[in-house]
């Protein structure tokens, strides 16, 4: 399967702002790449620019070693010989044909044998679990199965590239979940370069095997779903992922000056499931009151007041406290992370007096 490599890539509609800018990126060979941010951010008119739909202002755009767009030099490489696969957010299924018919329409606009088309039209509807609704309708069929057969008519066709714009959002929540496994299945199937647009950090967390964060039309942070979890590039990108949201603490507040004893205007943040609860007065811990429980299913939510700022911690044992309760909460200096007033990140080696010290030796001495 081929690259796909971005060069200061750029598409304006106009005098104004640029919907993608100046943007690098490079998609490996078998990638699962999620683009990954909020509405308006550029993600999905950059899936439409690899998939030949819009036409890049500036840059270059290969797909292995063919230049398939650039302004520059007036080259550009229409859809249909890119040889990609493109499933909208909507499945576009013809509604007066099968299952069968519909995953095999593209095979007969190429004028493959009969015999072929339902070679491959049955392989395909055999790894997607969709083989027993080969004779029915769209009508017949639930939103989830109406979306493999959306995928199926794709993969018939032995995409070099698939490209998913938001596929999973009109689903229901068990279903997308559902979907969720079944794309990872298809990933591991067919080994298949993917590009995936979605808005929804767990879809790209749980899928991804490489994460792209964009904001405002230009990349955020490239990196494993890890990566961009533990060590995020930048506020935005710490704010945007995660669910509850990252504390942020300014250093001007009683807590952040207490944590930050050199007391250099910046913002600490803490991911929620790093604090922890421990006995009032344990070692090692900051006095917190309990403002609220707030249980999700598999996990609590709590919100807690610490010296001046309200924080949340998140844990998966049942707390056994309730609003109004005296606690202790154990903050660990080597969770913290630190962005400057721009927002961007404050490597560790930056503040070495503060992580030579451990976490209960700090507390204890403040």
């Amino acid at each position: 399967m081929p690259t796909i490599t971005l060069n200061a890539l750029t598409k304006r509609y106009g005098p104004g702002a640029s919907a993608v800018d100046t943007l690098d990126l490079h998609v490996e060979s078998g990638d699962f790449m999620c683009l990954l941010g909020p509405s308006g951010c550029g993600k999905t008119t950059l899936l439409r620019m690899i998939a030949g739909l819009e036409q890049a202002s500036q840059g270059r755009l290969s797909i292995g070693d063919t230049v398939v767009d650039d302004p520059a030099s007036g080259r550009f490489v229409s859809p249909e010989k890119r040889e990609l696969g493109l499933v909208f957010q909507s499945y576009a299924l013809w509604p007066h044909m099968s299952v069968a018919q519909n995953i095999d329409f593209g095979l007969r606009l190429r004028k493959l044998p009969a015999h072929e088309r339902r070679l491959r039209t049955g392989e395909v509807m055999e790894k997607l679990g969709i083989a027993a609704y080969a004779s029915r309708y769209p009508s017949q069929l639930s939103g989830g199965q109406q979306q493999r057969v959306a995928l199926a008519r794709m993969m018939v066709l032995n995409p070099r590239v698939l490209l998913l714009d938001e596929p999973l959002s009109n689903l229901d929540a068990s279903l997308r979940l559902e979907m969720r496994a079944e794309l990872k299945r298809l990933h591991q199937a067919f080994d298949t370069t993917i590009v995936f647009v979605t808005h929804d950090q767990w879809e790209a967390m749980t899928l991804a095997s490489t994460i792209a964060v964009m904001r405002q039309g230009r990349l955020q942070q490239v990196g494993s779903p890890d990566d961009i979890y533990a060590r995020p590039n930048n506020r935005f990108v710490a704010e945007f992922i995660g669910n509850p949201p990252i504390n942020q603490i300014a250093t001007s507040s009683r807590l952040g000056r207490r944590l930050d004893r050199d007391a250099v205007a910046h913002t600490l943040a803490l991911r929620p499931e790093d604090l922890q609860l421990a006995p009032v007065d344990a070692p090692g811990t900051v006095a917190a009151r309990v403002q609220s429980v707030m249980p999700t299913g598999g996990s609590w939510v709590l919100e807690l007041l610490v010296d001046d700022h309200a924080l949340q911690l998140s844990t998966q044992h049942r707390p056994q406290v309730r609003a109004g309760d005296a606690v202790g909460c154990r903050i660990d200096l080597q969770y913290l992370h630190r962005f400057d007033l721009d927002g961007n990140r404050l490597e560790s080696g930056a503040r070495p007096t503060l992580h030579r010290c451990s976490s209960i030796a700090y507390m204890q001495a403040v």
